[in-house]
């Protein structure tokens, strides 16, 4: 890698695979990451610091893990928000990373509330050159250190068990931005019902950010197949792109593809 590039270059593009490595797997060990790059171990670390000092990552014991954002301490002790965040990680991770490889810089996107739009969120690429339009207090707080990324809140009241702003005042700030792709967090997905939310005031935010985007892109694991729940936020005919994991049969994907849905498994 080095021979190749220039120093500043090198780190960069080091930088950037050790925070895929690290969204991908959940940990990395400096020692892995030295024979990859076939750089000294030294030389990681000082790549670690630098990402740490970024507020990218947590440095560990021989490694690092994602940093655990300062937002969230208030819910520490609260098992069911925890069990929201751990469930299915590790798929919400490479939908995450599949999700942000579709964005390009200079773009608007806009994410609504949930936890696979907010891995979205944390596998922006650095350098991202983005602005980010959201309804989601956590995810703006995660993006705060992000000089690449510009980001657009809306108001409205907020909805504290998920950070989400909801309400008139949000929808109106939505209604006036035009974006060129939307994340999209569903709690069910099923070809002849739609994208549905259990709660009416998501669901009427999320419809207005899905109206407003180019590209409409749902982000969801496989265990919101076939599951329909009170609140409508459009219809699947309404959506262009579906990233799910590969826990997704073929029989669950397959009235997405005849609709003309592209469908990408990770």
């Amino acid at each position: 890698m080095s021979d190749l590039l220039t120093p500043d270059k090198a780190a960069a593009l080091r930088s950037q695979i050790i925070l895929e490595k690290l969204l991908h797997m959940g940990s990395v060990t400096v020692e892995e990451l030295a024979e990859q790059f076939g750089v000294s171990v030294a030389t990681v670390r000082r790549d670690l610091v630098e990402l740490e000092q970024r507020g990218r990552l947590r440095r560990t014991h021989g490694g690092a893990k994602p940093v655990e954002p300062l937002l969230y301490e208030p819910f520490r002790n609260d098992s069911s928000f925890h069990e929201q965040i751990e469930r299915n990680i590790a798929e919400k991770r490479r939908i995450g990373l599949a999700a942000a490889s579709l964005i390009e810089p200079g773009e608007t996107i806009s994410l609504t509330a949930g936890t696979t739009t907010t891995q979205v969120t944390r596998s922006l690429r650095p350098h991202a050159n983005v602005t980010v339009v959201t309804n989601t207090v956590n995810v703006a707080m995660e993006l705060s250190q992000r000089d690449d990324v510009q980001v657009l809140v809306t108001g409205g009241f907020l909805r504290g068990g998920w950070f989400s702003l909801v309400g008139p005042a949000c929808t109106h700030a939505l209604s006036q931005i035009f974006v060129d792709k939307v994340f999209i967090g569903v709690d069910g997905i099923d070809a002849a019902k739609g994208l549905t939310d259990l709660h009416h005031e998501e669901a009427a935010t999320n419809r207005v950010m899905i109206q407003q985007a180019k590209r409409r892109i749902v982000v969801t694991d496989h265990t919101k197949f076939g599951v329909v729940v009170p609140c409508l936020i459009c219809p699947t005919t309404e959506i262009h792109q579906l990233i799910t994991d590969t826990g997704a049969t073929d029989e669950q994907i397959a009235p997405f593809l005849k609709l003309g849905i592209e469908v990408l498994r990770v």
